[in-house]
């Protein structure tokens, strides 16, 4: 039935170059509409697809009435309604034969109509992107009049519902002749099926944070100008986008409303409660709501978060196993007893000679996250990671293919809308520019050079703020000196990754204009790239110094490195960095995904309350108003924006806790669990967000979340790289493993009945002659109270020779085995990823056999079994 359906469809559409009358996939649509459609529209109240809201005594009228003149030289429906004598709200709704023309395209079986077995009507969704469409590209044939002022005045006065519209609109020509025949020999290119991803960004609220990049985007440039204006309507000027509109300030808004029964219920009900946490999401009805691109995050989010349970719970064990053998530890042990050893001093400014189990505390501490069972977990994760991957993509196939999405095209969807919108659409040409990629790629490293300065002054604070806690009157501060600076330069950095945020998507807008892209699709990947290469600097260049540089590149006693000449760099504590990196990591990401979520939901929360105490009525003229059937109206506009990165902001937010996940996961195993409790809030919070708090999302057509996926692979490969380098670099395991097999007394004098890393710290600290120091460092006039005597040298972190202080032989053997660690690591991770790969596949066999047996069906023109 449903073949037959379709080859009736494909007849209907084929007459169209014979027909004046508008497109319709059913005879008795056609009926309906000349028998009972001016009766029904008589009574029944306008269901606006959109509504467009100004300020009465503000807004620019001229500009404004051209605008609804051009909507209703489309025969668009236009009601107006002034409420509170200031604003002014008009429901706009679409003609029937728009939506009827854009079905006859859809030649390719995978249209993705909800309901699709009928094809009797077309879907909110569809309803709500296609109109989005056509308000940011209102183009006019040149021939028709524009109209007086006063006429549009005077149309928009009488703009209510009108019973003959929609029925003179049923039997309105779409064009003229030689437009019908474009459009009908279009019709063979075979455009997508229901919207397009660039429609929601196109028509998102114009008073977003980048209003620019949306006008930018519903203009895109392809070619020269040339090619622009031979592409444009044959008027001499550009029409009237709707964001240019909004940016000048002649609408303050313009959105589709949320219904009141049927689906949204179910959403308040089912999936936008607190309650529901640990329910399985109605993915089906997000996607009748909101649209595929919102349905396929939350199904993304979804997956994520349940893949992240087995990982956080390997990541716990691996932390307990650390607190299990917390004081076992023989290299702590060493540390807690060395009250012998005298270490140099940490500062140059008087700071005292220390002893080393001063740090023992801190020595436990590192055990935690630095012990055998971290090399397993960093192994098992990079897998994961894979796994997680090709299980969603198999998700992914399961999903679009139930929703008819499976062979859907993202470009002849833009063709069917532009065609339907203007039949005299020039196409627009893929275009390359290598002067200008390579203008582009210099601009790119110099925003990321920016960003690894901004690494760079966290070091210099860290430097200064050593000295300044070392010189502290609190005791705790001053004996924790280097902790306390990590931590707060960790406040920092999260401080200064809200203002980069900022400034990072206004330079990646600004590169996104430079690059000239051909469709909003391309802009939105190509932004996508950009903005998260920023990100990622701005989030772990820090990271990236504290575990790969911290205490290697600052010298050594007699020969520090020093900034302007003066302060020398940070040390690493002798049992290692990785509690460093641990507490940047842990502070960053504790503070990134709390106050996140605080400002998601509590700030558009607060703000729709104020909004609605303001909005309260005074007088009994306002509780009339209200109670009229406009009332929705109203309260949609009193909801919270939604702008072009709403859903842009939930993928990047999501792409950035996945890089801490698994990235730097060696150094920080309690980060999945952190981000499966965060998410099994986001994903309610979200909900809430967008079913109470905002007005309704411009649904937008997927098949998969686009170039997201490209990200997540290419932090897959990060993640191996990245924890390759915390083992064989941050951690001390490599040098633990080297004196165990190599120095220990296991080893030289074949003791069995003692612990083989006896001895360690000792082997890997180095000696210092006091008389060696350089004249900037000041020692203090008054010993510490546990020398007896003059100290003649101390001890640091590395190893040198003590007469030359050269590097020692041991120090050659340990960099051979972290080198050699680091590339075993990486190509067997790398190989067990290609193989998880290459065993799951991207689509399930089902999901192959049914479009396989549908290409059978499409050619055949006979219905399977």
């Amino acid at each position: 039935m449903e073949l037959q359906d379709e080859i009736e469809l494909r007849k209907n559409c084929s007459r169209k170059s014979e027909e004046t009358k508008p497109l319709v996939p059913l005879q008795d649509e056609i009926e309906r509409s000349e028998k009972s459609s001016q009766k029904s529209e008589e009574t029944k109240p306008l269901v606006p697809d959109f509504i467009l809201v100004c300020d009465k005594h503000e807004s620019d009228v001229a500009k404004r009435e051209e605008f609804l003149n051009k909507l209703k030289k489309k025969n668009f429906t236009i009601k107006t309604r002034d409420i509170k004598d200031k604003k002014l709200f008009y429901g706009v709704r679409a003609p029937s034969e728009i939506f009827q023309n854009y079905q006859c395209p859809l030649k390719n079986s995978d249209s993705g109509l909800q309901n699709h077995q009928t094809k009797k009507y077309v879907p909110i969704t569809t309803r709500i992107r296609i109109v989005n469409f056509i308000l940011q590209n209102p183009k006019i044939s040149p021939e028709a009049p524009v109209g007086s002022e006063r006429e549009q005045q005077q149309s928009s006065d009488a703009s209510t519902i009108q019973p003959d519209s929609r029925a003179a609109a049923s039997a309105a020509p779409v064009g003229s002749e030689r437009e019908q025949q474009q459009s009908s020999d279009a019709s063979t290119i075979q455009p997508a099926p229901v919207g397009s991803e660039r429609e929601q960004q196109q028509s998102s609220d114009a008073s977003t944070i980048q209003p620019d990049s949306r006008a930018a985007a519903s203009a895109a440039p392809v070619g020269s100008e040339r090619k622009q204006q031979q592409g444009s309507d044959a008027s001499s000027t550009q029409p009237e986008t709707l964001q240019k509109l909004i940016k000048a300030k002649v609408f303050e808004a313009a959105f589709p409303l949320h219904e009141q029964e049927g689906t949204i219920k179910n959403l308040k009900e089912n999936w936008a409660q607190w309650r529901k946490i640990l329910k399985q999401q109605p993915i089906k009805d997000i996607r009748s709501y909101f649209g595929e691109k919102v349905a396929l995050y939350f199904a993304w989010l979804g997956w994520y978060t349940r893949m992240l349970f087995p990982a956080a719970v390997l990541g716990l064990l691996v932390f307990l196993y650390g607190i299990f053998h917390f004081d076992s530890s023989q290299v702590s042990k060493e540390i807690c007893e060395a009250n012998t050893t005298i270490m140099c001093p940490l500062c140059d400014q008087k700071c005292p000679f220390w002893q080393l189990s001063d740090t023992c505390t801190y020595a436990k501490v590192t055990h935690l996250f630095d012990n055998e069972g971290t090399i397993l977990f960093a192994v098992l994760m990079a897998l994961w990671a894979t796994v997680f991957l090709e299980l969603w993509k198999r998700k992914r196939a399961e999903v679009v293919s139930g929703w008819e999405l499976y062979g859907w095209d993202e470009d002849e969807e833009e063709l069917a809308l532009q065609l339907i919108n203007d039949p005299k659409y020039t196409l627009k040409l893929y275009q390359h520019s290598y002067i200008r990629s390579t203008i582009l790629l210099l601009l790119v490293l110099l925003m990321i050079t920016v960003l690894i300065g901004l690494a760079h002054a966290f070091v210099i604070y860290r430097v200064v703020a050593t000295v300044l806690f070392t010189k502290s009157n609190f005791e705790f501060i001053r004996e924790h000196a280097s902790t306390v600076a990590v931590a707060t330069g960790a406040v920092l950095h999260y401080i200064t990754i809200i203002v980069m945020t900022k400034v990072n998507r206004r330079v990646a807008l600004f590169l996104c204009e430079l690059e000239k892209p051909r469709t909003f699709s391309e802009r939105e990947n190509i932004f996508t790239v950009k903005i998260f290469t920023f990100q990622f600097f701005t989030y772990f260049s820090s990271l990236i110094y504290i575990a790969f540089f911290l205490g290697r590149i600052n010298g050594r006693p007699g020969n520090y490195v020093r900034v302007a000449g003066e302060w020398r760099l940070e040390e690493c504590h002798p049992s290692g960095c990785i509690t460093d990196l641990f507490i940047q990591m842990a502070i960053i990401m504790t503070l990134k995904q709390t106050l996140n979520n605080l400002e998601e939901y509590l700030i558009p929360w607060l703000r729709l309350r104020f909004r609605k105490l303001l909005a309260n009525p005074k007088d009994k003229n306002e509780v009339d108003m209200e109670k009229g059937p406009e009332e929705q109206w109203l309260k949609n506009y009193q909801l919270n924006k939604v702008n072009v990165f709403s859903l842009f902001d939930e993928f990047l937010e999501m792409m950035i806790q996945y890089s801490f996940t698994t990235i730097f996961v060696a150094a920080f195993p309690l980060a999945p669990l952190m981000a499966f409790i965060n998410n099994l809030f986001e994903i309610r919070l979200d909900a809430i967000k967008m079913v109470q708090l905002q007005r309704r999302i411009v649904p937008r057509k997927a098949n998969d979340i686009g170039i997201w996926l490209q990200v997540l692979e290419a932090i897959g490969i990060l993640a191996v790289i990245g924890n390759g380098l915390v083992i064989a670099i941050t951690s001390d395991f490599i040098p633990r493993q080297v004196y165990k097999y190599t120095y220990s007394p296991c080893v030289l004098q074949n003791h069995t009945d003692i612990n083989c890393l006896t001895g360690y710290i000792n082997h890997s600290l180095s000696v210092f002659r006091v008389q060696d120091f350089e004249w900037q460092m000041k020692l203090p006039e008054k010993l510490p109270d546990f020398l007896r005597s003059e100290i003649t040298e101390c001890r640091y972190r590395d190893y040198r020779n003590s007469d030359d202080y050269n590097y020692s032989a041991q120090f050659w053997h340990v960099f051979a085995a972290r080198l050699a660690f680091l590339i075993l690591f990486e190509h067997v991770a790398l190989c067990i990823k290609l193989i998880a790969a290459w065993y799951v596949p991207d689509v399930p066999q089902s999901v192959k056999n049914k479009h396989l047996q549908k290409k059978l069906e499409n050619l055949t023109g006979v219905p399977g079994k």
